[in-house]
């Protein structure tokens, strides 16, 4: 994995060299830049494959009509090899040439061809044509912006800052955006000018034309009409074939495993594909309410594969904030970055590269809000009365405790998504302001450019016209792949492995897996107030039975708990009067209010409260 960037347009060595010192944590194993007329390109390269001078980036073509510098793994490059080795005269063993080969074939088709996760900068010196390309689920990151014509691009937010051109204006939309979904969706960004290149597609620019965005890839959503049997014999093919793909690398690398169904899913696959003994890696809390160390051994044991442990208290977790946050250079509010910035610590000390369970979720219905969502058709036929005035009054009367998704922070947040229109429920469910409750925490300011401006018009194009039944909820999982997965877990995971300099990479999300379970049947995947039927039905006689059926936890940690005692007096000082007024975005009136009705056990506004605070972590750090 690496970091790139670079500009066309103004700019010099220096500026190149100054892009590649902040992404020093992305590659640390080497950096090099290359320029020619107004093009500028720069990398920082983790060595995974062909660690040999003959991946050294910026790479030029052995024609010397393209360059290209690029982050993250093409998993089939060596059968594109095997069809271009008669046409092109490759010097090295990278997966990188292959890119630079097959453009030069076939030209933008090319990216089509490519699996894997990746996001690069392709330069054509005869076409005078840049390509800013990203991978089909975008597991990798590339932003890039216009700033008084120059265009400046890079795998991080901080590179484009680093360029002279490059001018801090917050977008008060992306902060509404932000307020809804915990992240800055694609394609926005938090600052003007500024935008993400879309997922399964590029951005293709010459100089004196306005830059034009294009798709290659988008996923054909036709309804498989497959047996139930048919799909689990294709789904184990998949996931096998995608787990296989996953183990190419010259350097050590092993499996994320949590005890889940999802990471030990992946564990299982990879340990049948390894000639090698297999190295598995989990942490442990030693708060119980929070800790799954338990389930991760008893699948390591089940397996026969090397694992290692590492256990963490509440206050290496809490010391960390200010580091992890300060590294994260756009507003993320996932609290699990703590927990997951401290895994890739650790494993990084044993190998360079790691498989996760990650997708898996997302695509087989695998979180609570999908037992919500089928929950609520059976609330809704009750008469409005009864719900009205007698559930609803007694569920907001119950006492507010701060344990792992309590009952009582579950039951409000469905009622939430309850009053919400379809489209929009599960937002409700996940996020941690409804637009009306951002309104309300907003400065009359930051309200003023909101007019007639919605976060959820963003969601609204996931979502096909007249499905039935089954076709909408398949919708909802697209919905999570396309935001939720993308924005906010795939942005945790990059940047908290790349700030250790480890190689993350999710076979859930080959692009293969995601085509063909994407449109099987809903009910294939929800069953019985229960998800990812298809997956425990595969793994039912692979895995143990306490792992298939265990209750879903994730990786989360007690900010609720932690905001009321140890995290109080940063919340105090990062949301006070004097902090707020820095930007003016906030209304500190509303703030103070969220802020002591959680203290005084009142109402759980732990996700008001951690999105605000992350936002001004990343304010303080980035904005200034």
């Amino acid at each position: 994995m690496c970091g790139i960037g670079g500009f066309w347009g103004e700019g010099d060595d220096k500026t190149l060299t100054n892009m590649n010192a902040v992404l020093a944590r992305r590659g640390p194993n080497d950096a090099g830049i290359w320029k020619e007329g107004k093009v500028g390109l720069a990398h920082t390269r983790l060595s995974i494959i062909d660690l040999s001078d003959a991946g050294h980036q910026p790479m030029e073509s052995s024609t010397g009509k393209t360059v290209i510098v690029f982050n993250g793994e093409i998993y089939n490059y060596k059968e594109l090899r095997r069809e271009l080795e008669g046409a092109y005269a490759f010097r090295g063993k990278s997966d990188t040439e292959v890119i630079l080969a097959l453009y030069e074939r076939d030209g933008t088709k090319a990216f089509n061809a490519l699996n894997g996760m990746y996001a690069f900068a392709l330069y054509d010196s005869h076409a005078k044509m840049l390509y800013l390309v990203r991978d089909r689920l975008g597991k990798k990151p590339l932003y890039w912006g216009l700033f008084d014509g120059t265009l400046v691009f890079g795998s991080e937010l901080k590179a484009l800052m680093r360029h002279e051109k490059f001018k801090k204006e917050i977008d008060p939309f992306a902060v509404q955006l932000y307020l809804t979904y915990e992240c800055v969706p694609t394609p926005y960004s938090i600052f003007k000018n500024v935008r993400k290149v879309q997922a399964g597609g590029y951005v293709a620019f010459s100089w004196g034309s306005d830059p034009r965005e294009e798709l290659y890839w988008t996923l054909s959503r036709e309804p498989l009409d497959i047996s139930f049997s048919d799909a689990l014999s294709l789904l184990d093919e998949k996931l096998a074939r995608a787990v296989e793909r996953r183990l190419i690398s010259d350097v050590p690398l092993g499996v994320f495993l949590s005890g889940g169904i999802d990471s030990s899913t992946v564990a299982y696959y990879a340990k049948r594909a390894s000639a090698s003994p297999l190295q598995t890696f989990s942490i442990g809390f030693t708060d119980k309410d929070f800790d799954e160390s338990e389930y991760a051994g008893t699948m390591a044991r089940a397996l026969g594969v090397e694992h290692s442990m590492e256990y963490f208290s509440p206050a290496e977790c809490i010391e960390l904030i200010p580091e992890v946050f300060a590294y994260v250079d756009e507003p993320l509010a996932d609290a699990s970055a703590l927990p997951s910035y401290l895994l890739a610590s650790f494993t990084k000390r044993h190998v360079s590269v790691a498989l996760g369970g990650d997708g898996a979720d997302e695509l087989f219905a695998g979180y609570p809000t999908f037992q919500a969502e089928a929950l609520l058709r059976a609330y809704l036929s009750l008469p409005a009365f009864v719900r009205q005035k007698a559930i609803e009054p007694l569920i907001q009367m119950m006492p507010v405790r701060h344990t792992y998704f309590s009952l009582d922070f579950k039951l409000k947040k469905f009622l939430e998504g309850a009053r919400a229109p379809d489209r929009h429920r599960h937002l409700h469910w996940l996020g941690a302001f409804s637009d009306d409750e951002a309104r309300e925490v907003a400065s009359g300011g930051l309200r003023s450019h909101w007019r007639g401006a919605t976060p959820y018009s963003h969601l609204d194009q996931f979502f096909r016209e007249n499905t039935s039944r089954d076709g909408f909820l398949n919708d909802v999982l697209w919905s999570y792949l396309r935001t939720y997965c993308m924005d906010e877990v795939m942005v945790k995971v990059d940047r908290t492995s790349m700030a250790h300099g480890l190689e993350v990479r999710a076979p859930f999300l080959d692009h293969t897996v995601v085509e063909f379970v994407q449109n099987l049947p809903y009910q294939y995947k929800f069953r019985r107030l229960r998800g990812k039927h298809i997956l425990k039905q595969l793994m039912k006689d692979r895995l143990p039975r306490e792992i298939i059926h265990r209750k879903k936890q994730g990786f989360a940690v007690p900010i609720g708990r932690w905001l009321r005692r140890e995290l109080k007096p940063l919340a105090h000082e990062l949301l006070s009067k004097e902090a707020l007024a820095e930007h003016g975005f906030f209304n500190y009136a509303r703030v103070a209010h969220l802020l002591a009705e959680h203290e005084e056990g009142k109402k759980d506004h732990r996700k008001k409260i951690w999105t605000l605070l992350v936002f001004q972590l990343w304010y303080r750090q980035w904005a200034r």
